[in-house]
């Protein structure tokens, strides 16, 4: 069976004339060179050069073979950079953890131009309000809100100016009127997020330097944010969300800002 680095080594000693220059080309010894030459010749029967103490040179019949040979290493190296990707070139899976709402709404046209971008790179996307572990789990990059307390992580701040708003539509404000104090928000009905299985029904604000907390309740709760913000625009109830997530509704009348003066967290 030929060898491929015999092939290699054939042309290339065809080319220079020398079995030394060849092999010091290749990083060998002139004997290895020799070596691969004659069990080349072996393999075809054939006798490829004519050899004496002062001179090279291909035989009749190795100068018919040796196109058929260039051709043949050619082939392969084609072949070879057909199937490499450049090296500039993002190739793979990504898998994106994010919360629901964000995702939908914000980020999945990003994505979207992302994979434009990098055509030959797939991603997976999980959109779910669950906390994920990308240790344990399967995933490469989470989006997050809040701030990371966990110094094992790369973590980069994406929007450092969102905060939490309170919003309510106008449906529902003109049937139950406008909260005008914290306290008032207890008279009405508050759409909770449910997270792990708890009912996030304690709300904070700030209020004249001060970290108040608000105990709501509501008839409709939810372990989806994106299910809570659709309620809201429906004038189910009041909620608190980030503003990233409901600053469109906001802008384009289907929400309205709620005690934008007390700050929140």
């Amino acid at each position: 069976m030929l060898r491929l680095e015999d092939l290699a080594l054939f042309v290339r000693a065809a080319a220079l004339n020398s079995f030394s220059d060849t092999a010091r080309e290749a990083g060998l010894q002139p004997a290895q060179v020799s070596t691969a030459i004659k069990r080349l010749e072996q393999n075809l029967n054939i006798r490829l050069f004519a050899r004496s103490t002062r001179s090279l040179r291909l035989t009749p019949e190795g100068e018919a073979w040796l196109p058929y040979a260039q051709q043949v290493l050619q082939t392969l190296d084609a072949g070879y950079e057909q199937i490499q990707p450049p090296s500039d070139e993002v190739r793979g899976t990504l898998q994106i953890a994010v919360p629901s709402d964000l995702g939908r709404n914000l980020l999945l046209d990003v994505f979207q131009q992302f994979r434009s971008t990098y055509p030959a790179l797939s991603l997976k996307l999980l959109f779910s309000d669950r906390i994920t572990d990308v240790f344990k789990d399967p995933v490469d990059v989470a989006f997050r809100y809040g701030n990371n307390d966990d110094a094992s992580y790369i973590a980069l701040p994406v929007a450092p100016e969102n905060r939490r708003v309170l919003v309510a539509s106008p449906a529902y404000l003109a049937r139950y009127g406008e909260p005008q104090t914290l306290a008032d928000l207890a008279q009405h009905n508050a759409l909770t997020f449910v997270l792990r299985g708890r009912v996030h029904n304690s709300w904070s604000f700030s209020r004249h330097g001060k970290m108040l907390q608000v105990a709501v309740k509501g008839s409709m709760m939810s372990d989806d944010a994106e299910v809570i913000h659709r309620l809201a625009v429906k004038g189910e109830g009041i909620t608190y969300k980030s503003w990233l997530d409901v600053s469109e509704d906001v802008q384009e009348g289907r929400l309205k800002l709620l005690l934008p003066h007390c700050l929140l967290r």
